[in-house]
């Protein structure tokens, strides 16, 4: 039985422009995504949840997260480090400098795929 394996390069990717100040580029298995996210500075991310476990690795830059219903948790991530959000976690981030960081959801998140993810939009 052979195996299908397939191998991506970031840069060869399209990059979606989700709005304008977030652009994302996609890899997706069966069980589990991984994303490239690029934020510049200023950039929000609405407060929402999903059922997906996601583990946030900052690259390059930082993200200040608010955590739970009342935003009352506060995390701010920089290069270098990692932030785990347990599935039908709310959470919320704002870019505080140019950032780059790797997203990866388990399973897929499939909002992302179909377009349906419109809290990108809600400010």
């Amino acid at each position: 039985m052979g195996s299908s394996v397939t191998l991506f390069r970031w840069d060869d990717m399209p990059k979606e422009k989700v709005t304008d100040v977030i652009a994302r580029r996609l890899v997706t298995g069966e069980r589990v995504m991984l994303a490239h996210v690029y934020l510049k500075k200023g950039a929000v991310v609405p407060r929402h949840s999903h059922d997906n476990e996601q583990i946030t690795y900052v690259l390059e830059g930082g993200l200040h997260f608010w955590i739970g219903e009342d935003e009352k948790e506060e995390v701010v991530v920089h290069a270098g480090e990692v932030l785990h959000i347990p599935p039908n976690v709310p959470h919320k981030a704002k870019a505080i400098e140019d950032t780059l960081d790797v997203d990866v959801f388990s399973p897929p998140r499939s909002d992302w795929l179909d377009g349906t993810d419109t809290y990108f939009h809600e400010q």
